[in-house]
């Protein structure tokens, strides 16, 4: 029999314990949308980037947006993690990300003239991530079209049909595009035939891509790397990880209100899959929510409004999406929706974001739970017709009516604006660690 080295045991009654080695002290800390995304992750993640050594996006592609505001300048990300800002921090796009190549460097050059720079140094790529190609974007518009006024509401940026790809096992992932690349040529055009069957009127320049994808094999080979080896060496050294999540929980292709969802799991679940880290390595998990509620697309939401007041939220919070620049809906807060996503996502605490937007309310509404027939319900339907038929129970509180833009500390707070706060710890049960006040990383107040 072959002897176990390097191993502890211990004798207990007699019995040989096997005792595992020790962990890891520095767990994961993950950034999580707590409604429908939108909520301010970016900003967050700037923030927490400046005490991380790495930062990681671990699912969805470009269809996410989020906004960076650094001494004074404006950055979009959509692929990139957003604490790629931060010099002296690492940043990886993990395998369960979706990547558009051409979509990517445009990102980068774009930023690149923002200010950003050294960006070769510090950004590492899965092979292991899929690719998304112009021809999944046109079949995303396509299937859209098809759905008439059923259609979902998708940014076409091709996240749906590149997933779909993956999960019928005809997708091509960064590592093919390195390889043998006649092989990455034949995968491709069994593709691209694929969905020419499925809708003749596709048209796509096989060739063209091909010469393009050439040249992105070159300029992408130093970055791409097996990340699952790598975050797991980095953690064991102890290197701090952040992973930021793309989308929200609302979104979850499986927890949020399907099927007016993105494509992958962008709650807690996706962080292990999307990076391949295991459930014991993955230590606070903080929710961001913003003040009131905004969803992008179509979709019930119980506390949208329709109103001068929603209009207000709009103009004040500057609601249109990043990556679609569509208007984006808004309500009230809904802790309904957020006490579900919390019960998914297990958050440790809150960062409630956008606090200022409601500085000129005199009222604002909170809503507390659903009720179905007149009756209250202790879940969140999974069913759409029935969530657009849920009746929401609202307390009202005062507004601060004043502005909040300027404060940096807890105790400057408004007293209305701090029983907001308390209300929303107290329905949840969870700590709200960071307060948002404005748009830069400066302006969040830290509550701990």
């Amino acid at each position: 029999m072959a002897s176990i080295t390097n191993s502890k045991h211990s004798e207990v009654n007699g019995d040989c314990v096997y005792t595992p080695p020790n962990m890891p002290s520095n767990k994961v800390t993950v950034v999580l949308g707590a409604q429908w995304g939108d909520e301010g992750k970016g900003k967050v993640v700037d923030l927490l980037a400046l005490n991380s050594d790495i930062v990681c996006r671990c699912q969805g592609g470009n269809n996410a947006g989020h906004t960076v505001v650094v001494d004074g300048k404006e950055f979009d990300f959509h692929l990139l993690p957003s604490g790629i800002i931060n010099q002296k921090c690492t940043s990886v796009i993990g395998n369960g990300v979706v990547i558009h190549l051409p979509g990517l460097f445009e990102e980068l050059k774009k930023n690149e003239l923002k200010g950003m720079e050294g960006w070769q140094d510090r950004l590492i790529i899965s092979d292991r991530a899929h690719l998304v190609f112009d021809i999944h974007q046109q079949v995303d518009g396509l299937q859209e079209a098809e759905k008439g006024k059923n259609s979902l509401g998708t940014t076409k940026k091709g996240i749906g049909p590149t997933y779909s790809s993956k999960a019928t096992r005809n997708g091509i992932r960064i590592g093919d595009l390195l390889g043998d690349f006649n092989m990455f040529e034949e995968k491709f055009r069994t593709l691209a035939e694929t969905y020419k069957r499925m809708f003749p009127s596709l048209e796509v320049d096989i060739e063209g891509e091909l010469i393009k994808y050439k040249e992105y094999a070159d300029k992408i080979r130093p970055l791409v790397r097996d990340t699952v080896t790598y975050l797991h060496k980095e953690i064991s050294s102890g290197r701090k990880v952040l992973v930021e999540g793309a989308n929200a929980a609302m979104l979850d292709i499986d927890f949020g209100t399907y099927p007016y969802v993105t494509s992958s799991n962008c709650s807690i679940g996706g962080v292990c899959t999307g990076l391949g880290l295991p459930p014991k390595l993955i230590g606070e998990v903080l929710g961001v929510v913003k003040a009131y509620t905004t969803r992008v697309g179509d979709g019930p939401f119980p506390t949208e409004l329709h109103d001068e007041t929603g209009r207000l939220l709009q103009d004040r919070g500057h609601e249109y999406g990043v990556t679609t620049k569509r208007l984006r809906r808004c309500g009230w807060l809904d802790l309904v929706v957020v006490k579900y996503t919390a019960t998914v996502n297990g958050y440790t605490s809150l960062c409630l974001t956008k606090l200022d937007i409601l500085d000129s309310l005199e009222e604002i509404k909170v809503g507390v739970a659903y009720k179905l027939n007149g009756k209250k319900i202790d879940y969140f339907p999974s069913s759409m017709p029935e969530l657009s038929s849920v009746e929401v129970e609202y307390i009202t509180v005062p507004g601060w009516t004043c502005s909040t833009a300027a404060i940096r500390e807890l105790k400057h707070l408004p007293s209305q604006a701090h029983h907001y706060v308390n209300i929303i710890q107290e329905y949840l049960q969870i700590p709200v660690k960071y307060i948002g006040v404005g748009q830069g990383r400066e302006s969040v107040i830290n509550v701990a």
